[in-house]
């Protein structure tokens, strides 16, 4: 057997891609193989393909020549999150656009496409939803015009499942709803405190509506914006590729399946690293809540 710790870097990561990371060359047909057949235990226990890992579990992996063939001696470029036929699901670092916004910029979009190209997979890739350049977290990219279609058409008619994690600057309540219109329009953000520090809180928020940078916007209009965002007066931080605002959970059913699927995006380093600083002792405590967060 092969096994393996899982860390913070893969903390709420679902089983499949944990999988995808570590064979990044194996078929999809095989990795679900793999996930169904009873190839994997996680703390000595079947899994399912929506079993989500916390840092500590023990993934075990029943070793044969083929997956011996496949294992990946680093991670892959992309951090792939979730994947069929018709889009893949990733996870979006801070600081890299998905659309080009100057020459020569390169974008989340193209380290997409070069990846599945040298995976012998080759796509022409469309946003199906977009996050801001600063804004890290699940992301996903159609694989096809007719996908994109298809699921622009869903995502338009019955929207997304979303929740972020957000550090947001001062002293906010327990819970709060944020509903100044933005640009002449009705816009709703929900949020709860998760936790409260000195001068900054971490918080878990739902954007009911989806007007451009709601987040960020409504944040700033009450005088907590968040952590990082220089547009909106945000507290600055040196050494973060973008600002404080992740997609972590993303759900929807698919239009063609009809399955319901949720998908949990681990939090970038330097997130870790700010709600280290922010939280101190209570650190592990915050870490361990994250797999119970509401599927919206």
């Amino acid at each position: 057997m092969l096994t393996f710790t899982i860390t913070e870097s893969d903390h709420c990561r679902g089983v499949e891609s944990f999988l995808r990371n570590l064979l990044p060359g194996a078929p999809l047909a095989y990795l679900g193989k793999l996930t169904r057949g009873g190839h994997l235990t996680v703390n000595g226990l079947p899994v399912t393909p929506d079993t989500l890992l916390v840092t500590g579990d023990t993934m075990a992996l029943k070793e044969s020549g083929r997956t011996r063939e496949l294992l990946a001696a680093k991670r892959p470029s992309l951090d792939i999150l979730f994947e069929d036929d018709r889009i893949v699901v990733v996870n979006k670092p801070p600081g890299l656009p998905v659309h080009r916004t100057a020459e020569d910029e390169q974008t989340l979009v193209d380290v997409a496409e070069r990846f599945l190209a040298q995976r012998g997979t080759p796509a022409k890739l469309r946003p199906v939803n977009r996050l801001d350049r600063g804004t890290s977290g699940a992301t996903i990219l159609a694989k096809s015009a007719t996908s994109a279609g298809m699921f622009g058409r869903f995502v338009k008619e019955t929207g997304l499942g979303k929740l972020y994690l957000a550090v947001a600057d001062g002293k906010l309540p327990a819970e709060g709803t944020i509903d100044t219109p933005l640009e002449g329009k009705e816009a709703q953000t929900q949020y709860r405190t998760l936790f409260q520090g000195k001068s900054a809180a971490l918080l878990l928020v739902t954007p009911i509506t989806g007007r451009t940078h709601q987040i960020r916007k409504h944040l700033a209009l009450t005088g907590h914006p968040v952590r990082g965002d220089r547009r909106y007066r945000g507290a600055p931080l040196a050494a973060y590729p973008g600002h404080c605002l992740h997609a972590f959970l993303v759900s929807f059913r698919h239009p063609v399946s009809g399955e319901e699927i949720v998908i949990h995006a681990p939090l970038p380093a330097a997130l870790l690293e700010e709600v280290r600083l922010l939280s101190g002792d209570f650190y592990s405590r915050i870490l361990l809540s994250l797999p119970s967060l509401p599927v919206t």
